[in-house]
């Protein structure tokens, strides 16, 4: 009969070679044939002997380097992944550590507390800081949080201190720490101090006074040098407090002020004064705002120019005064817009040095250009976010200290660097003297004690008093600590951290070694002090593979000498890679068109080893990922087809037939 029967299939295939496929052309299950091994869907008879073994080993996952990097051989050694890190001094800030990001983040951490990270290649404790007088004003206001205390750097009789503005009370605070009342105002009779300033010899400050049934603006002068009881603050009595004008007709709700360019810039509600040291009444305001719901918060001086800041609701801006002069004392003239910040950011202080305006405000800290020319500012963005606004600055050297609060709970400072930018207008910056509350307390003031350094911070009232501390003059810290940022090696790939050095001087104090997994949870691992040996230690936690972790630095000082305590000069953590390993396996199969299994069960067609070859081939050159089963075993494993080898030969018996030969192939798992 001519033509093929049904039972011999298609003309092309097989009967048997279709049923055997249950779902996708992927995957293969044995029916009448019993096949060793299939890839990609595609079955085939396990053609090994001794000439051509089955080999599985595992792929390799190391490649040789050579050393490009900053660090030298860090880059180049195989075995452990090193990550170093030889100083801190870039600042806080950062999250993860890659090192192809550059020195930005090469000396940088994530969080700090009491320790001193600006000397390059060391970290130390800070000094400990002492309460020396309690506050009872409080950050008060509807739509915007006013302090009531205010710390200037005085020096009187030779003696150098702070002078504290307190609400109703002002005192000078001396470096060992005892207290003069400077002015004493009575709460329920007096109103309090608005806002005081000082041009090094006499304090000016002003207040409303009671005139008639009215509160009246009222200015007072009176010499750093004096005390309480060495004057009134009453005009008609006798003493060295001088009552320099009362207004007729001004209460005041808002003020600022400050002594610049040799003059009292007076900022009263929403108008602006030029004020005289030897003035007898009120002058005629240089600027006075439109909006009558606009106050000032600040007064700063560049070289060219004068400035205040304030806001109105929750639009905040600064304003820009430049001297003009026709021969005589130079005079103010009025009132440019300098900068408006976004909405919602309200400027608490403004402070000039070396070149930059430094912005306080209700977000945080930003620094601001100021032209030589023309005193105009450009201001960038926030260099630290806060949890409390920016209240005050002081400044040494290269450093800015910010009264910005510490966290949620701790009063303290920010310490910037002027001489580390970052990026444009961002400079390094870290934590600096704090003092842990049980309370939220607003940091309010900062100030130098006179020409020392050391500093003073103050905090307002909230549930409980508020508090003046200074920096102790050697004593210590009790403790302190940096964490790095998480270190993940440039991969998201996991791995297993399991080596820690740190090194420095530890003849003082401790070093407490910690690691830090993803969700915050610390490990200790060892404590470095005075006999024991800086030695590398094993991180056994956490135990198991890590896309990154931390490590934590805690000092402790000496319990003996509280003025000595650890140096800590930098660390190295190793680490291995822990992905699992890939698996090469090469075995040889069987390709001809006509084979038969070890039942004697004869499969096949004519042209189908040419097929099959080409199908491989096709996978192989797209580097499709397919599935590998070894039907002798009952294993399946996706892998990727690396090498593909025909060798055509001689059917080995009667049970092959046809084109074909011996395909060696070599797979990768994935």
């Amino acid at each position: 009969m001519a033509g093929r029967d049904i039972t011999e299939g298609r003309a092309e295939r097989a009967i048997a070679v279709d049923v055997g496929i249950v779902s996708t052309s992927t995957y293969w299950q044995n029916t009448s044939d019993s096949y060793d091994v299939a890839v990609g869907g595609q079955p085939f008879f396990y053609a090994i002997n001794d000439a051509r073994p089955y080999i599985r080993q595992t792929a390799p996952y190391k490649k040789e380097q050579f050393d490009n990097g900053k660090e030298p051989g860090e880059q180049s050694l195989t075995g452990w992944w090193i990550r170093s890190q030889p100083s801190f001094h870039s600042g806080e800030g950062i999250k993860f550590y890659d090192p192809s990001v550059g020195e930005a983040v090469e000396y940088r951490f994530t969080d700090s507390e009491n320790v001193d990270v600006w000397t390059k290649g060391q970290v130390t404790l800070l000094k400990d800081v002492v309460s020396t007088h309690l506050t009872n004003g409080t950050v008060v206001g509807t739509d915007h949080q006013h302090t009531n205390q205010h710390v200037r750097s005085i020096q009187w009789s030779s003696t150098n201190g702070v002078l504290l503005h307190d609400e109703f009370d002002v005192e000078k605070i001396s470096t060992s720490g005892t207290v003069t009342k400077f002015i004493d105002y009575t709460s329920g009779t007096d109103r309090k101090v608005f806002a005081i300033c000082d041009d090094g010899v006499n304090a000016y400050w002003i207040t409303n006074k009671t005139v008639g049934a009215n509160q009246r603006l009222t200015m007072f002068k009176k010499p750093l040098s004096g005390d309480s009881t060495t004057g009134s603050s009453n005009p008609s009595a006798s003493g060295d407090v001088t009552r320099m004008f009362q207004s007729g007709d001004i209460e005041i709700i808002y003020a600022t002020m400050e002594f610049v360019k040799d003059r009292i810039v007076l900022c009263v509600n929403n108008q602006v004064y030029e004020v005289t040291t030897s003035a007898t009444s009120l002058p005629t305001p240089i600027y006075t705002n439109p909006n009558t719901n606009y106050h000032y918060t600040s007064v700063a001086a560049s070289g060219p120019a004068i400035y205040t800041a304030g806001h109105s609701g929750i639009y905040s801006t600064i304003q820009k005064y430049t001297l003009s002069s026709l021969g005589g004392m130079p005079s103010l003239t009025s009132a440019v817009v300098a900068a408006e910040l976004p909405a919602g950011e309200i400027i608490e202080k403004l402070f000039y040095y070396l070149g930059y305006m430094m912005i306080g405000t209700n977000k945080g800290i930003r620094a601001a250009v100021v032209s030589d020319q023309d005193g105009s500012i450009n201001y960038g963005p926030l260099i630290v976010e806060t949890t409390q606004p920016c209240y005050d600055f002081a400044a040494r050297d290269r450093f800015i200290w910010c009264a910005a609060g510490i966290g949620a709970l701790d009063a303290g400072l920010y310490r910037i660097d002027l001489g580390n930018e970052l990026e444009t207008l961002r400079f390094a910056y870290a934590k600096d003297l704090q003092v842990a509350q049980s309370a939220e307390h607003y940091t309010t003031g900062v100030a130098f004690l006179g020409a020392t350094n050391r500093l003073a911070f103050c905090t307002a009232y909230n549930t409980t008093t508020g508090a003046i501390y200074l920096e102790s003059e050697s004593t210590l810290a009790p403790t302190g600590f940096i964490t790095t940022g998480y270190i993940r090696y440039g991969t998201l790939e996991p791995k297993n951290f399991k080596r820690l050095l740190a090194r420095g001087n530890f003849d003082y104090g401790s070093l407490v070694l910690e690691t830090v997994d993803k969700d915050g949870v610390e490990y200790d691992h060892i404590t470095y002090e005075a006999g024991v040996t800086a030695v590398e230690v094993g991180t056994s936690n956490p135990d198991t593979a890590q896309e990154y972790v931390a490590y934590k630095f805690v000092l402790n000082r000496d319990a003996t000498t509280t003025s000595q305590g650890p140096i800590f000069k930098g660390y190295q953590a190793k680490a291995t890679i822990a992905t699992p390993r890939q698996r090469v396996m090469k075995f040889p199969v069987y390709c001809f068109d006509i084979e038969t299994d070890r039942y004697n069960v004869v499969s096949g067609y004519e042209g189908k080893a040419l097929a099959r070859l080409q199908l491989l081939e096709g996978v192989e050159e797209n580097g499709d990922v397919v599935t590998w089963q070894d039907l002798t075993t009952g294993e399946s494993r996706q892998v990727v087809i690396e090498e593909l080898t025909f060798t055509r030969m001689t059917p080995p018996d009667k049970r092959f037939d046809g084109f074909g030969g011996v395909i060696d192939i070599t797979i990768r798992t994935v």
